[in-house]
């Protein structure tokens, strides 16, 4: 028996930036309204702001009954905040509400697993659900209304919450509004049921649920002096802007753009990469000072300093930082609210001291040592995690594993080859390429300018890029004097080097055509296959690529467009839209979707061997241990994330890794 379950909550805490956890754990937070339904039997709702009224009371009664039958399998929208909001209601331990997860199943996760928006609105529409299915337009306005702090004003008293007796018909349609998601949950997943979620993906689910809500430590001391730190920082700097400039708020685009032309440097924009390149160019003293001072103060990491302060619980950890199936394209995860997988790299050396000096709010220190504070802040962020006290943080990070799994997929056996032994892929692809010899690419040679060619090569050529992706890939600047002919010519070469790979990128496109045509599966390499899936519930059929894991992915309502290309619909920041895909993209979503795999395969055979991951970062495992022999622990770690799956015989995975008092990246 499925009890679909929506709860409407009220928290002092803005939700959009502290995230679910935080938001419950406020000493205000409180479930306004809770609906539920059993299978297709009708729904029913209690109004827990009135549960002196008999039927509320027993209608809350019934369902803290069922919430708590295990022969109940209880699903919602999202499932994790009402399964966490009700354990924070009950007030039940870690462990207890642990076990009770068993129990809970997304059907958001259900839709993202298929291709589908996250947000049941627009999955509503995405599936074409008719207007008494759909969720109500009201429910953004009722929310803010009820859910939310309200700014006192004298028209309302100079009260700062909403309460129901405030406006009764109000409150009539925001019982509703919570109904009707439930009966939209509900129709989403008999919408879905055709195209099942595999058991263990439900269970890789519940392990994410699982650390996300145990969170990680953060260090509230360097968070308060970094915060303190940019403050003052940033105040010298304008100041020092407004005193150059004269102008009233230097900070204004339009003003600080005016001075520039009136200074000789007219600028598009103040975008970062636009001064950036206005810095690489000759400019007079106070245009180069006022374009710098711009950089540091655009210093947009250091707004995850509080980001982490907001998002902290009482406890001193901070949680949800990852989404599950974040992105639905590979099924890899998403990062939230800290976004921990696009954090600033961390280059400082003696990085326990530059701590310490933020820590003491010593901007006068980091000022006279390293210059640009906003950079010293910017790198540290990753620091502000920690592990409890008498633990310590070992980390784990695969090597080069889409150049890895490409070559795998392909069987581009030299490659594999290369990662067997000496895994130099970046020397030997440079070797091939230019025709030099593999041992004269070292430090001290003049060849070894030749590896981050090499280096580029191997990150940007395996799926199907060309001149243009070089470029951006260039980040140190070793391409910057090559013309684009040399490029091509690079870009040539290393195609020559890797026929199995442009093939494999020939055979998937080839596939994927093969299967939206004809109506049948396509098998392109073991493990991986094409086909088309449709039922009579769901208005467009999918194009589904078979996984050596077991995994599907999803392409939304496919079709050969009249100029030859696959077109599919996905989410975008524009809406449930049109997308385009072909070989080299279709390659990259199966490398990063068997990535995803094997790190998932990684992390339960880490929990199986007795270890603790806080959290995770694209290819990389944190994990949070005693400190007895973590050394030790780091061998064994590195050992387990070497093993290929038994669904990826042949593969090389390697892991690299480093223990710490704190996150870093080596």
């Amino acid at each position: 028996m499925i009890l679909t379950v929506d709860l409407e909550t009220y928290s002092p805490q803005d939700i959009g930036k502290v995230g679910a956890y935080r938001y419950a754990q406020d000493p205000d937070f409180e479930i306004l309204l809770a609906s539920a339904a059993v299978d297709e039997e009708p729904v029913w709702l209690a109004d827990l702001t009135q549960l002196d009224r008999l039927a509320d009371a027993t209608a809350w009664s019934r369902m803290q009954k069922m919430l708590f039958d295990p022969r109940y399998t209880k699903r919602a929208w999202n499932a994790a905040f009402e399964w966490w909001c009700l354990s924070e209601y009950f007030h039940l331990t870690q462990q207890q509400r642990e076990d009770w997860l068993e129990q809970w199943e997304d059907s958001m996760v259900h839709a993202m697993y298929c291709g589908l928006p996250a947000s049941l609105k627009d999955a509503g529409k995405a599936l074409q659900l008719p207007d008494d299915k759909a969720k109500m337009r009201e429910g953004k306005a009722l929310i803010r209304y009820f859910c939310c702090p309200c700014k006192p004003t004298k028209a309302n008293g100079g009260r700062i919450r909403n309460l129901p007796s405030y406006d009764p018909a109000k409150w009539q349609i925001f019982r509703q509004y919570n109904i009707r998601d439930v009966e939209t949950e509900r129709h989403i997943d008999h919408l879905l049921e055709p195209f099942k979620v595999p058991d263990f993906i439900w269970r890789q689910w519940r392990d994410d649920v699982r650390m996300n809500s145990r969170g990680i430590a953060t260090d509230r001391e360097l968070t308060s002096g970094a915060l303190w730190c940019g403050a003052q920082y940033s105040s010298e700097l304008y100041q020092e802007a407004k005193q150059i400039t004269n102008l009233g708020n230097p900070n204004s685009p339009a003003q600080l753009l005016g001075w520039l032309e009136d200074s000789g440097a007219k600028l598009p924009d103040l975008q970062k990469a636009t001064v950036a390149e206005a810095l690489k160019a000759s400019q007079p003293a106070n245009v180069r000072r006022v374009l710098e001072l711009r950089q540091a103060l655009g210093k947009s990491s250091l707004k995850k300093y509080d980001a982490i302060q907001a998002a902290t619980g009482p406890d001193g950890r901070i949680r949800g930082t990852l989404q599950f199936y974040g992105a639905t394209r590979t099924g890899r995860w998403a990062g939230r609210l800290l976004q921990v997988q696009n954090l600033p790299r961390t280059y400082l050396k003696h990085q326990d001291e530059v701590r310490e000096l933020i820590k003491a709010k010593n901007l006068t220190a980091l000022e006279m040592i390293y210059g640009d504070v906003s950079d010293v802040l910017s790198q540290m962020i990753r620091t502000a995690l920690i592990p409890e006290p008498g633990k310590v943080f070992i980390d784990a990070d695969f090597s080069a594993i889409e150049a890895r799994l490409i070559a795998w997929e392909a069987g581009e056996e030299w490659v594999l080859d290369v990662f067997r032994t000496t895994g130099k892929i970046y020397e030997t692809t440079a070797a091939k390429m230019f025709g030099i010899p593999v041992e004269t690419i070292v430090k001290g040679n003049p060849n070894y300018s030749y590896r981050q060619r090499g280096k580029v090569a191997t990150l940007t050529l395996g799926y199907q890029g060309g001149v243009g992706a070089m470029r951006r890939m260039d980040t140190s600047g070793a391409l910057k004097d090559l013309p684009d002919e040399e490029i091509q010519d690079m870009v040539t070469r290393w195609r020559q080097q890797n026929p199995k790979i442009v093939n494999l990128w020939r055979s998937m496109e080839e596939a994927a055509r093969l299967a939206i045509n004809n109506k049948r599966g396509w098998a392109v390499i073991p493990g991986v296959s094409f086909r088309m899936e449709a039922s009579t519930t769901v208005p467009f059929p999918f194009l589904t690529m078979s996984l050596p894991s077991g995994r599907k992915l999803y392409y939304a309502d496919p079709k050969i467009t009249d100029d030859g290309h696959i077109h599919y619909r996905e989410q975008t920041n524009a809406g449930w839209q049109d997308s385009e895909t072909y070989g080299g993209k279709l390659t990259e979503n199966l490398t990063q979707a068997i990535g995803r795999d094997c790190l998932e395969f990684a992390l339960d055979n880490l929990k199986a061997a007795g270890y603790k991951v806080v959290f995770h970062i694209h290819d990389e495992v944190v994990v949070e241990h005693g400190t007895e022999n973590p050394e030790a622990d780091l061998q064994r770690i590195r050992t387990i994330m070497s093993q290929p799956a038994p669904w990826a015989k042949g593969l090389p995975l390697n892991a690299e890794g480093w223990v710490g008092q704190f996150f870093t990246k080596d």
